[in-house]
């Protein structure tokens, strides 16, 4: 990737369930040099997850704050909970000339889309409905009705991928990163100024 070039600011997007944070992960641990914004969020923490590396969580009061004084790029209410990308952590890595990763929803990067027209959407989408239903049922982390409402959700926000600059199937999470390092790879080769 060129040094010259622009640095990216690219969202992450796709139903619940498909794998968001395990292609995130992998991603990590390959070592791309990008920013990985920590989303904040109202939403209790999971038995296995870390605050400030998983999510920032805060209070509802501290979410109603960060939204007052301006403090978030988009928010979003997602299933009860609060959502947000910190503006500053996007903006600083940006100044730094780093790329920069968002995960957000699809009602966000919809959002973000608005906001940031020059950013690039990638949609994450299961092989099927059926695996994506299988996957949301495997990690046991919600009421029966709650996992209903999920799955309704991610019907609707299949239909959504038309909106995004690109579509990566997750079918295999080493080959979904590969994918995603290419597209990167390409955004960042048109980005770069003409020698």
């Amino acid at each position: 990737m060129s040094r010259n070039s622009r640095p990216l600011l690219v969202v992450l997007s796709g139903p619940s369930g498909v794998g968001k944070d395990a292609v995130l992960g992998l991603m990590r641990s390959v070592g791309m040099p990008m920013h990985f914004v920590v989303t904040a969020t109202t939403r209790s923490k999971r038995s296995r997850e870390t605050d400030g590396v998983d999510y920032c969580f805060v209070s509802r009061e501290s979410f109603q704050r960060l939204i007052a004084q301006g403090g978030l790029l988009e928010w979003a209410e997602v299933y009860g909970n609060f959502y947000g990308v910190p503006r500053d952590q996007v903006k600083q890595a940006l100044e730094a000339n780093r790329d920069v990763i968002i995960k957000v929803d699809v009602q966000s990067a919809m959002t973000i889309r608005k906001a940031v027209p020059q950013a690039v959407l990638i949609f994450l989408a299961p092989p099927s409905m059926e695996e994506l239903e299988r996957r949301l049922r495997r990690r046991k982390t919600e009421s029966d009705a709650d996992l209903e409402r999920r799955i309704a959700t991610a019907s609707a926000e299949m239909e959504m991928q038309r909106e995004f600059d690109f579509v990566v199937i997750n079918d295999e999470i080493e080959r979904a990163v590969l994918e995603i390092q290419g597209l990167i790879a390409g955004e960042k080769r048109k980005s770069s100024p003409a020698d």
